[in-house]
């Protein structure tokens, strides 16, 4: 892993110069966002007490919302857009590529829908399927994938006055990594924070399947205390789950602090860690030029090292080479 110092020196001679350049985008589309918006509420309010009495101020209040709108979704979306490919193709980048230059990155890719409902984590169903920041490569001997991911499903009731209203529910959001798993298995085991059984229709985890997976206790109380393992095959769920692998997962947890899941299934090790923010995106508010910002993004980065180094997964026993 590459220390602090090498993240400084990439930070003061590549990362803050491109972070520099770009700080004056992000001060006018800031002075843009404020303008838009404060605009439109400002017309709004002209609207909502004066427009009754002066019908010029709702005429002009409406002409001012539209065209304030107009600009907003149509010129300064646009330039949000451009300050953001050039953060994400000059920082975010050229973090990957410091931690490892043969790892690919795709600043647009995701993981593939098919490879999510293949983690059989979240059965529920999709309305909305989003993601971005995707990066491949090899740790040692094992290969993986991961990226920022999405997930939402859509609900619709009718009001009391007859209107029709929309809500949108996450499923997951969050990091989405998979990665070869060094033991070969024939069923399937998850291993879910302690409190998502609780809110089985929000995680959307099918217990349901002809298979159903069954509870699997072990002796692990401080990992029992932090998670639920269920498994088509009580054996070799424990094969799975050995004293490391458990205390792997009990470092992670302490390590980050977010509610993580996994499964395993076939030769693939599932991981789901969820995050409230969008993760990797340039800042607007505040200033980019912050070395504390590039930190954070290295550790996020290498979430998917210390998964492989904690589970051990570049040790090849049964039937892996």
């Amino acid at each position: 892993m590459k220390s602090t110092e090498e993240l400084r020196e990439l930070y003061e001679n590549e990362l803050k110069p491109a972070l520099q350049s770009i700080e004056k985008t992000r001060k006018g589309l800031l002075i843009k966002y404020i303008v838009s918006i404060g605009g439109a509420i400002t017309s709004f309010l002209l609207a909502l007490y004066l427009g009754e009495t002066y019908a010029f101020f709702f005429y002009f209040a409406v002409v001012a919302i539209l065209g304030l709108g107009f600009y907003f979704f149509f010129v300064v979306k646009k330039q949000y857009k451009e300050y953001r490919d050039y953060f994400k193709q000059n920082v975010v980048r050229e973090i990957v590529r410091m931690i490892d230059p043969q790892w690919q990155y795709n600043a647009t890719g995701r993981i593939s829908e098919t490879d999510y409902r293949r983690s059989q984590l979240f059965s529920t169903r999709l309305d909305s399927y989003e993601g971005d920041d995707l990066v491949s490569g090899k740790i040692e001997k094992t290969d993986f994938v991961f990226s920022e991911l999405h997930t939402q499903y859509k609900t619709t009731s009718r009001s009391s006055d007859g209107k029709t209203e929309t809500k949108w529910h996450t499923v997951f959001k969050g990091l989405f990594a998979h990665a070869e798993f060094n033991k070969e298995i024939k069923g399937r085991t998850f291993v879910l924070p302690e409190w998502a059984l609780k809110e089985i229709n929000k995680t959307g985890f099918d217990l349901s399947s002809a298979q159903k997976p069954k509870l699997v206790k072990l002796e692990n109380p401080e990992f029992e205390k932090i998670f639920k393992v269920y498994g088509t095959n009580q054996i070799e769920s424990r094969y799975v789950l050995t004293p490391t692998m458990m205390e792997a997962m009990v470092n992670i947890h302490k390590k980050y602090g977010r509610r993580v899941y996994f499964s395993f299934i076939g030769s693939r090790v599932y991981v789901a860690m969820s995050f409230d923010q969008d993760l990797f995106e340039p800042r607007v508010v505040r200033s980019g030029v912050r070395f504390e910002d590039m930190e954070q993004m290295n550790e996020q980065f290498k979430l998917i090292q210390v998964l492989i180094h904690e589970m051990n997964l570049n040790t090849r026993i049964w039937t892996k080479d």
